[in-house]
C-alpha cells in the first residue's frame, strides 16, 4: 500500500483523536445530560467548557462548530456566543515536518521544482498551512500543505459531532439536526481533497472571468496533489484595514463581495460556503481598492437547478406576498410536513435574510438598527417559536446557503456598506431558467475538470 494511503485513515491515528476529542467533548456532553436530568442550570458553564474543548483541538471539529453557530437553534444561544469566539489558527508544522510532507507529495527532489520555498508558513488554519514560494518561471506562489493524519482527525471528530448533536436533539426538540450533520460531513470530507479544490478554483475562474473586480488564482497542476495545492500568490490587504476608508471605497469592496458570491449562484447554481475573513483579500490599482482576491476553494457547494429555483421563488413570493409561491419554495428545498405555524416561523428567518434585497433603494444592512444586535431578535423569535411549534427538519442544502448569507452580512456590516442590494440581486437572477442554468453548470464543471464531458 502506498505511503499516502497508509496515512489517509490509520486506525491508530483515529483512536488517538477519539481519545482527545472524547475526553473533552464527551465530558461536556456528560455535563449537559447531568444538568438536564437534575434540573440544575449548567448551560453557561457548559458552553464555555465546550468552546474551550473545541478551541484547544484546533482541528476540523472546531471549524464545524463555528459554522453551526450561524444556524438558528442548531445549538443553544449561549453555545453560539462562545463558539463564535473561536479562532481557526492551528499551531504550524515545523520545517522538518514540512520537508517530510513535501517529499511524500512531490518526491525527494521536490525542492528542485521551486526556485524558492519559505520555511515559515505565511498562514495556518484548521486543515493545513500555506507557504510562500516561487516557481521556476519566477511567479509567486501560495503552496497549501495539508496537516498529516487529517482524514483520521475528520472521521474521529465527525463521530463526536454526531454524538453532541444527538444529545442536543434529545433535550431540545425545536430543530432536527440530522440533515445538517449529513451536509456538514459531506462538505468537510470534500475539503480534504485538494484536487477537488483545484477543480473548484478552475470552476470559479471560468464563472467569474467577466467580472474584473474578483480575481481567482491560477492553479499550478504540476505542483499539486491530493494533499498539496499550489496556486498563484495574489497580493492584497486584509479587508478590515479598509473599515475607515471613504464610503465609496467600502461600497466598491462590498459590491465585489456580493458579485463573487451571488453571480456564481444565480447563473451556475454554485456557492462559496465559507465567507471567512481569511478567505479573501482586497487588491488595489494605484492607491485605490479595485476588488477582491478569492483565495480558498475548499468549501464549495454545487446545487441542483431546482434548489436555485426555490431561492428565486421564495424571493419573489416574499416580495409580492404570494404565499403559495413561498410554500412551493420551501417544499422544493426539501422541507416536509409544514404547518401554517411552521411556515410563519420559517418566514421570520427568510424575511431577515432576504430583507435587504426586497427594497429598491440604497441602504446599509442594519438599516438603523444596532449592528451588534442585527439578527439576534429574529434568531430569538425563531428559537422561541420552534420550541413551541417544532421540531422542523432543516434540509441539508439549506446549511451553506444560510452560512453564506450570514457570512456576507457580517462583511457588509464591518464595511458599513451602503448599496442597492435589490438591484445587485435582481441582476443575478434576471431571466432565471432552470434548464439553462443546469446546462451552464454542466459545461462549466466539464471545463473545470470536475466531471467528464
Amino acid at each position: 500500500m502506498a505511503e499516502n494511503d497508509r496515512e489517509a485513515n490509520r486506525l491508530s491515528a483515529r483512536a488517538a483523536r477519539y481519545a482527545r476529542v472524547g475526553a473533552q467533548a464527551g465530558g461536556v456532553a456528560a455535563r449537559v445530560a447531568g444538568g438536564r436530568i437534575s434540573g440544575r442550570a449548567t448551560a453557561g458553564g457548559t458552553a464555555g467548557a465546550l468552546a474551550s474543548a473545541l478551541g484547544n483541538l484546533k482541528g476540523p471539529l472546531m471549524k464545524v462548530a463555528q459554522l453551526l453557530a450561524t444556524i438558528p437553534d442548531a445549538l443553544p444561544a449561549d453555545y453560539v456566543s462562545e463558539l463564535q469566539k473561536l479562532q481557526a489558527d492551528a499551531p504550524p508544522m515545523g520545517w522538518t515536518f514540512v520537508r517530510r510532507r513535501m517529499i511524500s507529495e512531490l518526491g525527494v527532489d521536490w525542492e528542485s521544482r521551486f526556485a524558492s520555498f519559505e520555511r515559515a508558513p505565511a498562514a495556518a488554519a484548521s486543515l493545513g498551512q500555506v507557504h510562500r514560494a516561487r516557481a521556476l518561471d519566477g511567479a509567486a506562489l501560495a503552496v497549501k500543505l495539508q496537516y498529516p493524519e487529517m482524514q483520521s482527525a475528520v472521521e474521529a471528530d465527525l463521530v463526536q459531532l454526531k454524538l453532541l448533536l444527538a444529545l442536543h436533539r434529545r433535550f431540545e426538540r425545536a430543530i432536527d439536526t440530522q440533515e445538517i450533520y449529513q451536509e456538514i460531513s459531506a462538505r468537510i470530507r470534500e475539503e480534504l481533497d485538494y484536487r477537488r479544490e483545484a477543480g473548484h478554483a478552475r470552476l470559479y475562474a471560468g464563472m467569474l472571468a467577466d467580472i474584473p473586480a474578483v480575481r481567482v488564482p491560477a492553479i499550478r497542476q504540476d505542483l499539486s496533489t491530493r494533499r498539496l495545492i499550489s496556486m498563484d500568490w495574489l497580493e492584497g490587504e486584509r479587508l478590515l484595514t479598509f473599515k475607515q476608508h471613504p464610503q465609496e471605497e467600502r461600497n466598491l469592496i462590498a459590491s465585489a463581495m456580493f458579485k463573487a458570491w451571488w453571480h456564481p449562484f444565480g447563473r451556475y447554481g454554485v456557492i462559496h460556503g465559507d465567507p471567512h475573513l481569511g478567505n479573501y483579500s482586497v487588491f488595489s490599482q494605484g492607491d485605490q481598492p479595485a476588488g477582491i482576491n478569492l483565495l480558498d476553494y475548499g468549501c464549495i457547494r454545487i446545487f441542483p437547478a431546482s434548489f436555485v429555483g426555490g431561492v428565486v421563488d421564495l424571493y419573489h413570493g416574499l416580495r409580492t406576498g404570494d404565499e403559495a409561491r413561498v410554500v412551493h419554495a420551501y417544499e422544493s428545498w426539501g422541507f416536509r410536513g409544514l404547518s401554517r405555524e411552521l411556515i410563519d416561523i420559517l418566514n421570520i428567518w427568510a424575511r431577515f435574510i432576504y430583507g435587504p434585497l426586497l427594497e429598491d433603494r440604497v441602504r446599509n444592512l442594519a438599516d438603523g438598527t444596532n449592528p451588534a444586535e442585527y439578527g439576534r431578535r429574529e434568531a430569538y423569535r425563531v428559537h422561541r417559536a420552534l420550541k413551541e411549534k417544532g421540531p422542523v427538519t432543516v434540509p441539508r442544502e439549506f446549511v451553506f446557503m444560510d452560512r453564506a448569507a450570514i457570512g456576507l452580512g457580517s462583511v457588509f456590516l464591518h464595511l458599513r456598506a451602503s448599496l442597492n442590494f435589490y438591484q445587485l440581486f435582481n441582476a443575478e437572477i434576471e431571466g432565471f431558467d432552470a434548464a439553462a442554468l443546469a446546462a451552464r453548470q454542466r459545461d462549466a464543471c466539464v471545463r473545470a475538470g470536475l466531471i467528464g464531458g
